[in-house]
């Protein structure tokens, strides 16, 4: 009796062991940033990119094939004289990503009105910021994006500047250098209930950047 119990114990213990390992083996195998995939995508930006679910969206959209990688930092701007993406960690880690896809969503902390100081050097320095991903050994296809909209002042940029400024910025930038543009502010300018501050989007609005990139993208 007592070793039918000793082996009833023994096999029970191996039962758990057996399931304790099957369950690591699916969690560290699920998820958009776990899941071995064949195509790497870079989401670059400011908060609109690292506080929003955007790029969970595009990710969920594109599926299993891809790894999407959310590399914004908040209050990161293009130009390398105020709060530059470039001197951010995030930076660093989305070229060690080595992604095949880059797609970066800048110049919205550039319309600060206390920025326009700035703006002659806005293209000099995005070039150089988008120059950091031109190198890599992936040698990545970059698209450059349009920000969205947003519908108050109070936080800081100034949409005016934003769209006499920096929109015709970003677009001359991404001209001169041959690469595609992705436009998610037309979709969103007459709509401002996607946007739960006025400048960050709402999940509505998440889903409708993540949609226009996904459809750029495939």
């Amino acid at each position: 009796m007592r070793r039918s119990k000793r082996w009833f114990g023994i096999g029970l213990a191996i039962i758990i062991l057996a399931a304790g390992l099957t369950a690591f083996f699916f969690a560290t195998q699920t998820g958009p940033k776990k899941t071995v995939n064949n195509i790497r995508v870079a989401c670059v930006g400011d908060s609109i990119t690292n506080g929003t679910e955007y790029p969970d969206d595009l990710w969920m959209m594109l599926g299993s094939n891809y790894a999407v990688g959310n590399f914004g930092v908040g209050g990161a701007t293009v130009s390398l004289e105020s709060e530059p993406y470039m001197n951010q960690t995030e930076f660093l880690n989305a070229k060690q990503f080595l992604p095949n896809i880059v797609v970066i969503m800048l110049g919205t902390n550039d319309a600060y009105p206390t920025r326009q100081q700035y703006v002659g050097h806005f293209i000099n320095d995005y070039k150089e910021l988008i120059g950091g991903f031109q190198v890599l050994p992936s040698n990545p296809k970059i698209w450059i994006v349009l920000p969205p909209p947003f519908f108050n002042d109070y936080l800081g940029p100034n949409s005016t500047i934003f769209v006499k400024d920096i929109i015709p910025l970003i677009k001359q930038t991404a001209n001169e250098l041959g690469l595609p543009t992705i436009d998610v502010y037309s979709p969103l300018v007459n709509h401002p209930e996607y946007f739960w501050d006025g400048v960050h989007p709402n999940s509505q609005g998440a889903k409708i950047i993540a949609t226009e990139i996904y459809n750029a993208i495939v």
